[in-house]
């Protein structure tokens, strides 16, 4: 009993969080949340929703404004796998008669019968099963389902086939019906630890406004104070009621104005989107498709002179900059580059690692323990020309970077190889202050070894976003460099391909 009654708390404590870090947006004036509700909305689809701006409304796989989107929350102790079948199962979601499918096309018959304008969302910490067909029909991005691949013409025997027979028996409709019901369907895995979400909410509530919980306490209010709202029969909030049930519960942090948080996105975490906690976002994310640029010449020709004149209205008006990165290693660079040491701006990043924090170049006193630099300078051939270095602070990327030499730059003549004292990871870089005296300590290597004649960069970088940004700072210094972007997802070959040089 005492095992059941953790878990339920813990299932309880999921569904809290999930609702504040929505609901923390109504405190932002410019965020695009216009409404949240707890325990409310349609059957089976009702733990959280989420009511957004129509103009400002985040889009859906083809372009039209998602205006509501409702969260089912599943969280079990241990890890699982699920599958397309589980979807029609009524005891996989611990129900007598009605499945998780069957509950999500009654939603959407009444409230996106045109399969538009709506979304219903289960969040679950267990996974689609690696060898599951469903897996091959998830858009990693959006979470949604793949619609020209799940109903691409072909016949029930074929592995679509099977997926949609299934569904559409089991709902006893049509493939067009259950077309309009897949247009609405999100399934997303949140893995992130209790105490993680914990961590979020706390950076969250820092930039909104609301007070922070030390972590050495070990309630966390907000996680009860959901619950209280739900059985006060306070169901759903606007900005005027949400900040008045704030106050009233002595939430609100001094006046409770946000902080000013500036995102740069090329790609785009499902469960937490920058709008929902920056107060400006620059989306490039049309530009890609899933991490792959859809035109090479972007880079230069567009993302760069977006970013740049992003960076530089954010800089007119804040002498202190926090920005969150969640881009590529070219844009984070970049982003340096423009904000460099001379831009007399102090700039902090929020940094993805092991758990989310807030980088600044003075975060923590300096410690001879940190991992430093292990330097290999490796000559290629005896041309003099330019110099390639390949940084692995979270992953070893010198193999890869090798083979790109040998098959495309022939005109570099050495290679410095830079890794950590420690092994490459998450954790090899501890800091902001650490982050920034690495950043610091590759830059005089570099200039140390190019003083004489400054041959042309080629730059290699598998490390945090922190990192790479405040390298980035240092670019004036290095004179000419090109940046490189792994292909991960395979779609123009695998390896590496040129993003930027710069300076532009």
């Amino acid at each position: 009993m005492t095992q059941a009654v953790a878990v339920r708390r813990d299932g309880d404590s999921f569904q809290a969080r999930i609702f504040w870090r929505k609901a923390a947006c109504l405190l932002d004036p410019k965020s695009p949340v216009m409404q949240v509700g707890f325990e409310s909305g349609p059957k089976g689809f009702d733990d959280v929703w989420v009511a957004y701006v129509p103009d400002r409304a985040p889009n859906d796989h083809e372009g039209k404004p998602v205006l509501r989107e409702h969260i089912q929350c599943k969280w079990h102790v241990s890890v699982n796998d699920f599958g397309y079948a589980d979807l029609v199962d009524p005891e996989w979601i611990n129900a007598n008669r009605f499945s998780l499918l069957q509950r999500a096309r009654a939603a959407q018959v009444a409230h996106a019968r045109d399969g538009i304008g709506a979304r219903f969302k289960l969040l679950t910490n267990w996974r689609i099963g690696q060898t599951d067909p469903l897996r091959g029909y998830i858009n990693q991005k959006s979470k949604t389902l793949r619609l020209k691949d799940l109903f691409d013409g072909s016949t029930d025997r074929s592995m679509a086939g099977k997926v949609r027979k299934l569904w559409r028996e089991h709902l006893d409709i049509d493939d067009q019906e259950l077309m309009l019901l897949a247009r609405t369907l999100s399934l997303d895995t949140d893995s992130t630890s209790l105490e993680d979400h914990r961590d979020n909410l706390d950076l969250l509530f820092e930039n909104r406004g609301l007070r922070r919980v030390p972590v050495n306490e070990s309630s966390f209010v907000y996680d009860d104070v959901a619950f209280q709202w739900l059985a006060q029969g306070r169901l759903d909030f606007n900005r005027q009621t949400f900040r008045e049930a704030c106050k009233r519960e002595g939430l609100l942090d001094g006046d409770g104005r946000a902080h000013v948080v500036f995102g740069v996105k090329s790609f785009e975490h499902p469960f937490d989107r920058l709008e929902d906690r920056c107060t400006v976002v620059l989306d490039l994310i049309p530009h890609f498709d899933e991490r792959a640029i859809r035109d090479q010449a972007d880079w230069t020709a567009t993302l760069y002179p977006k970013l740049k004149r992003f960076l530089q209205a954010a800089a007119t008006d804040q002498q202190h900059l926090r920005l969150i990165l969640d881009a590529h290693i070219t844009l984070a660079f970049a982003a340096g580059s423009v904000l460099n040491i001379k831009s007399g701006r102090n700039v902090e990043i929020e940094q993805r690692t092991v758990h989310r924090n807030v980088w600044h170049s003075s975060d923590m006193p300096r410690d001879p323990s940190w991992p430093g630099w292990t330097f290999d300078l490796e000559t290629l051939n005896e041309s003099g020309g330019d110099i390639a270095v390949a940084v692995g602070l979270t992953h070893d990327v010198v193999p890869a970077v090798k083979a790109h030499i040998a098959a495309s730059l022939p005109q570099v003549s050495s290679l410095l190889v830079a890794r950590p004292t420690c092994d490459a990871g998450a954790r090899s870089v501890v800091c902001g202050r650490h982050a920034f005296d690495l950043a610091e300590g590759l830059a005089l290597q570099i200039n140390q070894r190019c003083h004489v004649d400054r041959p042309a960069l080629h730059l290699f970088i598998a490390a945090p976003n922190a990192f790479t940004f405040f390298f980035g700072q240092r670019q004036p210094s290095l004179g000419k460099t090109t940046l490189y972007e792994y292909d991960f997802e395979g779609a123009n070959g695998a390896g590496y391909r040129p993003s930027i040089s710069l300076p532009i």
